[in-house]
């Protein structure tokens, strides 16, 4: 499924992002949005040196402002340490 709000290769998003290895740690990262390298038609996310498809099913985010909020949002974790910070760390 297709992307409906309209991104261009080169724009710089953020997503929330679950750890794999423990699913109740999640956070805030930035990603690139690139030509899907799967589907030449299409967008996807290059994060973790890794290409994601870019579909309604990953919620992205313009901002990093916008992604914190609906990160605190979802996660109610707005008192921890780093939220809300002007050093955040993407690694």
């Amino acid at each position: 499924m297709e992307q409906s709000i309209p991104f261009s290769p080169g724009q710089i998003v953020y997503v929330i992002i679950r750890n794999p290895h423990s699913q109740d740690v999640a956070n805030v990262q930035q990603a690139a949005v690139v030509h899907n390298p799967e589907v030449p038609s299409g967008l996807a996310l290059f994060l973790y040196e890794t290409y994601y498809p870019l579909t309604n099913e990953v919620a992205v985010y313009s901002s990093l402002e916008d992604a914190e909020f609906a990160y605190q949002e979802a996660f109610g974790m707005g008192d921890m340490v780093g939220i809300g910070d002007t050093e955040t760390y993407y690694g």
